[in-house]
């Protein structure tokens, strides 16, 4: 473009200085102006199809990425999520267990305390009949 440029300039020149000076090579040189930048704009198409094709490779690039960074961190999240699930369902039985034997235990309390009761009850009633009988067997005299 520069040499067209340069070779315009000298044109002009000689256009101002010699009468003799064919309109028809500044034509032709008009065409070779146009020409250039026919192929310039060619060219820069050219070129930003190259940068559009190059920015959608690296999009997918990124996608690829962030799929890839987005898969790791929920196989990590499922990972935790099953350990966390283990660890509960561990204590869970282990509380299950518990309540279990302490409702055992409850139960085992109750029927000591049951029998116990009927003990007591059983000792009072015997205790009374034997008091009963004392005193069927003596025959006070009231001192009135």
């Amino acid at each position: 473009m520069e040499t067209l440029l340069s070779q315009f300039s000298f044109l002009s020149d000689q256009a101002l200085h010699d009468k003799s000076f064919d309109p028809k090579t500044i034509e032709d040189l008009m065409k070779l102006f146009e020409l250039e930048a026919y192929k310039s704009w060619a060219s820069m198409e050219l070129e930003q199809e190259k940068e559009a094709e190059n920015a959608k490779i690296s999009m997918r690039e990124a996608e690829d990425y962030l799929d890839s960074v987005m898969e790791s961190a929920m196989q990590e999240f499922r990972s935790f999520e099953e350990e966390l699930e283990r660890k509960v369902n561990k204590e869970l039985h282990g509380l299950l267990y518990e309540a279990e034997k302490e409702r055992k235990e409850g139960k085992l309390m109750e029927e000591v305390a049951t029998i116990a009761s009927e003990k007591y009850i059983v000792a009072a009633v015997n205790s009374g009949m034997a008091s009963m009988k004392s005193a069927a067997g003596f025959k006070r005299i009231h001192p009135s």
